[in-house]
């Protein structure tokens, strides 16, 4: 088995497969190039072919010995109009239009929308976005079978674009149909996280929380501006959060995007929850090789306010240079993160730690290391909590996540600074730290005469016991004779 010494950033990179990297080659070039995880993107591509992904990056996985993460993204309610005829009309600025439940193909003046949700959500004076938000329409009127406009931004309107209702809550499932059998196929296949599209509300978590039965994570896509309003109850309920920047930005103007991200990045670190950051990031990356100054510093941005991920979405899935989009992101994390500030920036979230024993614990690990000079805070854990709550802190060291269950080691491939491990259980306090120095030999993240910070929870084996912290020394002979 090859071994790969822990990535050398804190932040972790998510590359979306799809046709342009969906070969064994290219997951292994992305992989190599340095993606941490990798998102399946259900609203494209057939099973088969997801299926096919999944078997090599677990491939992949017992090649190097590294745990990766899986991502299942479903697609989640989308809302369309019907049909035009011959394809595509031009709507004018000023001009009246309808849209209404009968599904004869559409005109310059009328077109199907076949979702009641948003008859019975819509009222006088609110918008509807069309096509990406191209044409903008002003709600007049609104009937159980009609809803009367006029058109502020017009431009052509063609078959089945998309709808986006910004001003209202519409009262639809978080779940379709397709969302559920996507929900089944992925946690069939062992993928490690799910995220859940166009997440409105704290109740749309429930029903995938019921259909993953405790296996795996959910993740909230935060997408439409009705969940910046609920977005710590919605927080409370997901395992992660991702800010969606591509329909936000459709439904929000788009200069609220950046200020949004912001606090959608600092609430989900105050609560612990890991956040990504997605859509557009080096988007010229798609077509060149090289991306503009602008995407460079977004992406800077996003490492700096303390991200736990960052994603590439089309340019990985169907860009002409997916291995470089992957190698241009890490390049710009690790000179972020290489800046002398970017620990101070950091700290600008303040992180409070919450009335408990494991809380406590993690706070005191990253004053330690700094105190003691430590080269790595080691974790014991089963659930991952513990590593969770130390990477809330955003300590100067990697995180060395040492568990005995895979499960648990692929999820983590989302968290700041943690590099997860597949080991043994410990069973005695003198295994642990005797373990704890040998891992971090082995992972290259201490030497001899190093100091270690080591955390645990005793009953070993016990999810949520972390009350124990101890300083190591390293000798730099311990793996001599030994295999783990």
């Amino acid at each position: 088995m090859k071994t790969l010494s822990p990535r050398e950033r804190k932040v972790r990179i998510l590359a979306t497969l799809g046709p342009a990297s969906g070969s064994a080659e290219m997951i292994r070039e992305l992989f190599l190039a340095g993606a941490d995880a990798f998102r399946l993107n259900m609203s494209h591509g057939a099973h088969e072919a997801h299926a096919a992904n999944i078997a090599d990056i677990r491939a992949l996985e017992k090649e190097f010995g590294r745990p990766t993460t899986i991502l299942a993204d479903l697609q989640g309610p989308k809302l369309r109009i019907g049909t035009i005829v011959d394809n595509m009309v031009m709507l004018k600025a000023g001009q009246a239009f309808t849209l209404d439940r009968n599904e004869a193909p559409g005109n310059n003046r009328r077109v199907n929308l076949p979702h009641p949700e948003i008859y019975a959500a819509l009222q006088p004076e609110t918008r509807l976005l069309i096509d990406d938000g191209k044409l903008v329409l002003r709600v007049k009127n609104v009937e159980p079978e009609r809803i009367e406009t006029i058109v502020e931004i017009g431009g052509p309107l063609s078959n089945r674009k998309g709808v986006n209702v910004p001003d209202v809550v519409v009262p639809m499932a978080a779940m379709t149909e397709k969302d559920r059998r996507d929900l089944a196929f992925a946690i069939d296949q062992g993928a490690d996280w799910i995220a859940l599209s166009f997440v409105q509300r704290p109740e749309d978590l429930a029903e995938a929380r019921r259909l993953m039965g405790g296996y795996g994570a959910l993740m909230a896509k935060i997408e439409k501006p009705a969940a910046i309003q609920r977005l710590d109850e919605i927080l409370e309920l997901a395992d992660g959060v991702m800010v969606a920047r591509g329909d936000l930005g459709v439904e929000l103007p788009p200069q609220d995007v950046p200020p949004l991200q912001k606090h959608i990045v600092a609430c989900a670190r105050r609560l612990g929850r890991p956040v990504v950051v997605a859509t557009q990031m080096l988007e010229s990356m798609i077509k060149a090789p090289t991306p503009t100054r602008a995407e460079v510093s977004d992406v800077a941005t996003a490492v700096y306010d303390g991200a736990d991920a960052i994603m590439l979405s089309a340019e990985t899935a169907a860009g002409d240079w997916p291995r470089e989009a992957v190698a241009m992101m890490d390049s710009i994390a690790k000179s972020v993160e290489g800046d002398p500030g970017y620990l101070a920036r950091l700290h600008f979230t303040e992180t409070k730690p919450d009335a408990t024993t494991a809380d406590a614990l993690a706070e005191a690990a990253g004053s330690i290391t700094r105190t003691v000079d430590a080269k790595a805070i080691v974790c014991f854990t089963s659930s991952g909590s513990t590593v969770r709550r130390v990477s809330r802190e955003r300590p100067q060291t990697p995180i060395l996540a040492l568990t005995p269950k895979i499960e648990t080691a692929r999820r983590m491939g989302l968290l700041w600074g943690a590099h997860a491990v597949r080991t043994k259980d410990i069973g005695s306090f003198e295994e642990m730290i005797g373990k704890a120095r040998r891992m971090a030999l082995r992972n290259r993240l201490a030497a001899a005469s190093d100091k270690i910070i080591v955390l645990a929870g005793v009953p070993f084996g016990t999810p949520g016991s972390t009350n124990v912290i101890h300083v190591a020394h390293v000798r730099g002979d311990e793996l001599k004779g030994r295999e783990e």
